[in-house]
């Protein structure tokens, strides 16, 4: 018999598109991927290079369960050198990705009917995570007239005794906004545990840098990673930066469900951290040119951006003037424009009607993908789901 958590947890929309795509492809098409949030880029030769060494050098079996104290230090370098904090490498949990984070945390924190508040739309895994713990998502819409800013006072609003924590993700995905200085220090005058998503830090463009919520609070539980900085996707290699209460009972669950992240992949993420800036740099300036190309070819194709993303790899666009059904609009774009692209409900039921777009792929497919896209609007409203 299947668990009823088993059976109810909706499914990672994206990814299925992405199936789909997979599938035409092998029956012959060429798809146009700008739905995956995924680098492009080959993993930085000084990573590939470690995690070599690391293999040869017989360094392949368990690490302690927090993770190796040379990549937990390095960690702790990295936030001080960034955003000017302090942080113990006692402080810091390694993990194999951000996922495995999230797991260890809503375990911790979460008895069944307490409350996590999020933005929506949010990224699609949260609730789930949530849910899966018998926790409950309370959410807060924000909106694309003011750069999905998530808003204190309506946070404080939906406040109650069963609040647990406020969950923020800045660069955030789908939007890729960043949530301003001085709401991230409102949110933290709240009372509340804040648990901020940093996944995305480093992928910023402009003059007006990201913010750790560290910066304002250690009242906070920090989740980052190596995937998307650092084209590592497949390493699985993240980390929780936590208040010392909480790390003991994540280093319990740690040991009994994950034991430690992978040996060889820690060791990459001290050269990452040590020895990729240049790299880093060389990516960030890459996906800025792809963003404002996109950003461009977009607006002439008739989608209204309100305010220019300025994070992540992520624009997430106003379609609802060529259908309300963003799932039936992604799924028709790609059988029919063999573009593929997320639908905004995989975001949450605020993001309905609406597209995400990832420039995580190169300038000439973008172009291929714009190009597409413009000879399927040009048939519309023929193309589109009736």
């Amino acid at each position: 018999m299947i668990t009823a958590r088993a059976r109810d947890i909706p499914p990672f929309i994206v990814m299925d598109v992405a199936e789909k795509a997979e599938q035409m492809q092998r029956a012959g098409c060429h798809v146009i991927h700008l739905e995956i949030g995924e680098p492009d880029f080959d993993t930085p030769e000084c990573i590939k290079a470690a995690t070599t060494r690391a293999l040869a050098e017989g360094r392949t079996h368990y690490s302690h369960s927090l993770g190796l104290w040379e990549l937990r230090e390095a960690i702790a370098e990295d936030y001080l050198r960034r955003y000017g904090v302090h942080v113990s490498p006692d402080q810091i949990i390694v993990t194999s990705g951000t996922s495995p984070a999230m797991f260890m945390l809503f375990a911790t924190l979460l008895e069944a009917g307490d409350e996590v508040i999020l933005s929506n739309p949010h990224y699609a895994c949260y609730p789930n995570f949530i849910r899966f713990f018998q926790g409950r998502p309370v959410f807060v819409n924000v909106y694309e007239d003011d750069g999905f800013q998530l808003h204190p006072d309506q946070v404080q609003a939906r406040l109650s005794d069963k609040t647990r924590a406020v969950f923020i993700n800045s660069p955030a995905n789908p939007t890729g906004q960043l949530l301003s200085p001085d709401r991230m220090q409102a949110l933290t005058e709240l009372g509340q545990l804040v648990i901020s998503d940093e996944i995305y830090h480093g992928l910023v463009y402009g003059p007006d840098p990201e913010h750790s919520i560290l910066e304002y609070t250690d009242r906070a539980v920090v989740l980052n990673g190596f995937s998307k900085l650092y084209a590592m996707t497949g390493f699985r290699l993240g980390y929780i930066i936590a208040p010392a209460v909480f790390i003991r009972p994540m280093q319990k669950i740690q040991q009994n469900f994950f034991i430690s992240a992978a040996t060889p992949a820690q060791w990459a993420g001290v050269t990452a951290l040590r020895e990729a800036g240049e790299d880093v740099a060389r990516m960030r300036a890459i996906y800025d040119q792809r963003r404002r190309f996109l950003i461009q070819g977009l607006i002439r194709l008739g989608f209204n951006i309100k305010v220019e993303p300025r994070g992540a790899f992520y624009i997430l666009v106003n379609a609802r003037h060529l259908h309300h059904d963003s799932y039936a609009l992604a799924f028709d774009i790609l059988e029919k424009a063999h573009v593929g692209v997320s639908p905004g409900i995989d975001f949450g039921a605020n993001a309905e009607g609406y597209l995400r777009f990832s420039y995580a792929n190169s300038m000439e497919n973008i172009a291929e993908g714009l190009r597409r896209l413009e000879e399927y609007l040009r048939l519309a409203p023929r193309s589109t789901p009736s």
